[in-house]
Parts: C-alpha cells; sequence; structure tokens
C-alpha cells in the first residue's frame, strides 16, 4: 500500500503563519477596546475630629454606637455657628423646619445640632418652655393614640420600656415643661440615627445619641427653650394629637 504525500511550498507556510499572527494582534486589539474600566469610588475623607465626636461611647451603663458618618450629611453634624438673636446665652432655640437646634452662646455665637421630628408632632410643637426635668437612660412609654395608631408595634409597650438601646428615648431625655407641668413634649436621642434632618414615624425632637449626650451635659434645668414652628404660637398641642411620654 502506498501513502499520498502532498509536499507543502516553504512560502505557503510563511504565509499562513504571519496571517494567523496578524489575525492574533487584531483579536487583542479588539479585546483591549472593548474592555471598559471600573470608576474608581473616592470614599469621602471625615475629619478625625469629627470622627472621635460620633465615635463610640464608653463608660455608659448601655452601648452607644459609633455613628458612620458617611451616611448623614455634614450640616446635621454638631458644630458652632454664627447666630444672631436676641434670646440670651443659655437658651434653647429649636427650628423644626429647618430641623436645627441651637445653644446660644455668648457673641453671636451658637451651637447648632441637627434635629429629626415626629411627623405629628412637628405640627403642634411651637412656643416657649423650660427644661423641667432631665433624665439619663429614661424609661419610655407610648402614648394611648400611638397605641390606637400602631397597635402591634406599640402594644406589647403600653406598661412602659425600660432603658437601654432599643428605648425610643436613647441615652439622655431633657422634658419639656410650661407653667410648672409636663407637656408631655421631650428632646431626646434616637434609635434610627440616620433619619436625622426629616420628619419621620412619631417621637419629638430627636438628636443623634452622641449629640443629645452633650447637650445634656450642657443645659441645666430651668433652661429656656424657645421652638419655632408655622404658626407662630404659644406651646400647644392640638386635639388628637399626643406627644411622646417618656
Amino acid at each position: 500500500m502506498t501513502s499520498a504525500f502532498f509536499p507543502v511550498c516553504p512560502e505557503v507556510v510563511v504565509l499562513i503563519s504571519r496571517r494567523l499572527f496578524l489575525l492574533g494582534l487584531s483579536a487583542t486589539a479588539l479585546s483591549a477596546c472593548s474592555s471598559t474600566r471600573q470608576p474608581v469610588v473616592q470614599e469621602p475623607v471625615i475629619d478625625p475630629y469629627y470622627q472621635r465626636m460620633y465615635g463610640p461611647v464608653t463608660g455608659e451603663p448601655y452601648m452607644v454606637a459609633g455613628m458612620d458618618l458617611r451616611r448623614v450629611d455634614p450640616k446635621w453634624w454638631r458644630q458652632e455657628v454664627p447666630y444672631y438673636t436676641s434670646e440670651r446665652p443659655g437658651t434653647l432655640v429649636v427650628d423644626t423646619p429647618a430641623h436645627y437646634l441651637y445653644l446660644v452662646l455668648e457673641n453671636n455665637r451658637a451651637l447648632r445640632y441637627g434635629i429629626g421630628v415626629g411627623k405629628d408632632e412637628a405640627l403642634v410643637f411651637r412656643g416657649e418652655a423650660t427644661i423641667g426635668r432631665k433624665a439619663q437612660w429614661p424609661r419610655w412609654t407610648p402614648t394611648k393614640s400611638m397605641i390606637a395608631r400602631e397597635p402591634e408595634r406599640y402594644g406589647p409597650y403600653a406598661n412602659g420600656m425600660e432603658p437601654g438601646p432599643e428605648n425610643p428615648l436613647g441615652p439622655r431625655a431633657l422634658y419639656l415643661y410650661k407653667n410648672g407641668r409636663d407637656t408631655l413634649f421631650r428632646i431626646h436621642g434616637t434609635t434610627e440615627p440616620y433619619t436625622i434632618g426629616t420628619n419621620v414615624s412619631s417621637g419629638c425632637i430627636r438628636l443623634m445619641n452622641q449629640d443629645i449626650i452633650d447637650l445634656y451635659a450642657r443645659v441645666p434645668v430651668g433652661a429656656r427653650v424657645t421652638v419655632i414652628n408655622s404658626p407662630a404660637g404659644s406651646l400647644v398641642a392640638t386635639p388628637g394629637l399626643t406627644p411622646v411620654i417618656g
């Protein structure tokens, strides 16, 4: 038996090899052109001063977690600002529409805190009051109207909730009084710190927990509180809208 032998011209081999090489280069170039670079996301640089300000709080009966400031607009962070007012130093001015609380200082300055406001309470909380009582890690009791509005959420706490990290008043509460009587409005901490700057759920005036701890240490019982809202007037509660009881 004989086998057929087909000779291949060397020139043909060279041409085929050159063609395959060029095809390989073209494929590589096309692959490089079709690939896209992933955008580089720059992490915001947080000033260490604020990282310390909103870091974990130690020495407390319960854990106060640090804040992830990437989730909070810097305008809500505690800071000293120019503030022109006829109110005397030591007065608290609560500007509910702007979501700021000011502690008036000397020389036309104030310490400004970002706040959150309850949806219903934002409509009725206005006028003047005083800090009638202060409490560290207070108990909390939902009102009858809150239980009626959301029985599954608030019903289990009809007899009150013990202090702790799940307590809606947070680590501190300032109780507002008028004419010697409790108005049932409070300035307090929160279990929802990333809602600062908004009107959310029930509640009175809420601050980030690090901020309410700071404010609590600066404000004595008897301090004056002015609440700016519209329409202006005295601190009254509209029928049917009952604030949180601490």
